[in-house]
């Protein structure tokens, strides 16, 4: 039998993280995960992240995955790959297999950082060669650098639903439509933007009902639901796609817990069948931790915050950390959780459908929750969205309060002001001048800013957008400006393409338009 103070199950965020501090304190670590590399889901998700910049605020995931690996192997962490945990038993023992072999291991203390399995859902042909999940899709295309398939219907509008739905166009596949059965978009609002702004429908209110095509899907029947969720029959609708991808949700994998036998409890906020935990990430059986999805769904920059957390408690109880030292690591981390934990989309405000305003007495846009858009009528209650200026200047479509400040960090010049509490929607200081620079453009992670120049010649105007699709437009290119719902509102020219290395791959397109679209267009289509 081999024996660590410290063993970590999962070498995701939570894992690696908890692993990272641990090994700093001093702990004798070692992380198993049944994966060929580590790092979970952070090597799928090419977007960039929300938060602050202690959360990894504009950070790509996968780049995220990098750093953790990098820290990792400079501390000292041993991740033990292709090796399945089996079960936990008395005494904190723990079989691992690893090819052929079982290993038998003992701690002192375990963490459970599993993460969770995506759902799904039965309709007929649910089976079909064709149907997938949108985590495997994220694979194939992010890490294998293979299309899911051509013409793709999303069953889901959550923000893992919305991410994949644009990262499928980035990698060149049609997004035929996302529909949702509930009546409102269910991810972030500036996610659904991006993606409506090419110009795929949404169709909520929908569940899908047949995947057609026998051998491998060549079409998909959708309906309208009732209220009770049901489909109602003489509202079908065949659309014509090879992918049918999956994204309704994920599910704590939690069994290792229960094995344990640590006290469990169905919680639906939490995404399912979770342990009970204590505020330290403990569980009922002393010395065995839970972190990460796997102790409830959240994102990604939660779970490492909550791995390091835990591993501060490790550190404290087995003499590594004082009391004074901990208490002020588990402040700092609480703090930072917190923040995280505000706002529209916080874990207390999950299934809710009665807001109807912003933390700032904003209406809430109907449109951009039942079409993924928001119309102009709408934005003109937000006074960023509407900021007018002499020359160039940033427009803000970010209306809903979701914890990130990335455009206030970017903007050195004091144009652009959130404040210390980061659910707070942005606002224009219209004493500070904007140079164009365009690095609040680039930097926005839910792609809401853009520059405009109403003063650019004698009736035309420019709008600079983000954009992250190849090939990419060169100056002098023509095409169509699209709208907020991806139609086109006009001819547009491309008058400059930039980049720098600090825009991590975000390319700022200057496109001219005739002066009266110049609050319409929002969109470049060559």
């Amino acid at each position: 039998m081999k024996r660590h103070e410290l063993i970590v199950i999962g070498a995701g965020p939570a894992g690696l993280s908890a692993a990272i501090e641990a090994a700093k304190a001093g702990i004798d670590v070692v992380v198993f995960d049944e994966n060929a590399r580590p790092g979970g889901q952070l090597f799928k998700q090419i977007h960039k992240f929300f938060g602050s910049k202690e959360h990894h605020a504009k950070e790509r995931g996968f780049r995220i995955g990098e750093d953790l690996l990098k820290e990792a192997e400079e501390v000292g962490v041993r991740v033990e790959l292709n090796s399945t945990v089996m079960g936990i038993y008395e005494n904190k023992e723990v079989t691992v297999r690893n090819g052929d072999e079982v290993d038998h291991y003992k701690a002192d203390k375990i963490l459970i950082a599993t993460g969770a399995a995506e759902n799904m859902i039965p309709f007929k042909g649910w089976d079909t060669p064709g149907v997938i999940g949108a985590g495997a899709a994220q694979a194939l295309m992010n890490l294998q650098g293979v299309q899911p398939g051509s013409k793709i219907l999303m069953v889901g509008s959550g923000n893992v639903g919305l991410v994949v739905s644009l990262q499928l166009l980035q990698a060149g596949c049609e997004v035929v439509a996302v529909i949702d059965a509930a009546p409102r978009v269910g991810g972030y609002g500036v996610h659904a933007a991006k993606v409506a702004r090419t110009g795929v429908p949404f169709y909520l209110s929908h569940t899908i009902v047949e995947a057609k095509g026998g051998d491998r899907v060549k079409s998909a029947v959708i309906a309208e639901v009732d209220n009770h969720f049901q489909p109602i029959p003489g509202t079908e609708k065949e659309l014509d796609v090879d992918t049918i991808c999956i994204a309704v949700g994920l599910s704590p994998m939690s069994q290792l817990a229960s094995n344990a036998t640590c006290d469990m409890a169905l919680m639906p906020k939490k995404g399912g069948n979770v342990a009970i935990l204590n505020e330290y990430g403990e569980t009922s059986i002393p010395g065995i931790y839970c972190a990460g999805d796997v102790a409830g769904i959240e994102e990604a920059s939660s779970a490492m915050i909550q791995g390091r957390r835990v591993a501060d408690h490790v550190a404290l109880s087995l003499g590594y950390l004082t009391h004074d030292e901990f208490e002020q690591k588990y402040d700092n981390a609480t703090a930072a959780l917190n923040q995280l934990r505000q706002g529209m989309f916080s874990p207390a405000n999950k299934g809710r459908t009665d807001l109807t305003v912003t933390d700032e007495g904003y209406p809430l846009s109907m449109s951009l929750l039942k079409k993924g858009y928001m119309t102009e009528a709408e934005l003109k209650a937000f006074p960023a969205a509407q900021n007018s200026a002499p020359g160039i200047h940033p427009v803000i479509e970010c209306t809903q309060n979701i914890p990130c400040n990335p455009c206030q960090d970017a903007c050195k010049f004091d144009c652009i002001k959130v404040g210390a509490d980061i659910v707070k929607l942005p606002e224009i200081n219209t004493e500070s001048k904007c140079t164009g620079c365009g690095m609040c453009v680039a930097s926005c992670s839910g792609q809401a800013i853009f520059l405009i120049n109403e003063d650019y010649e004698p009736g035309y105007a420019t709008v600079s957008l983000p954009y992250e699709f190849l090939p990419l437009p060169k100056k002098g290119d023509k095409g169509k400006a699209l709208g907020r719902d991806g139609s086109p509102v006009c001819d547009a020219e491309i008058v400059s393409v930039r980049s720098a290395p600090a825009m991590d791959k975000t390319q700022i397109l200057t496109m001219k338009i005739p002066l009266e679209y110049v609050h319409a267009a929002r969109f470049y289509k060559a």
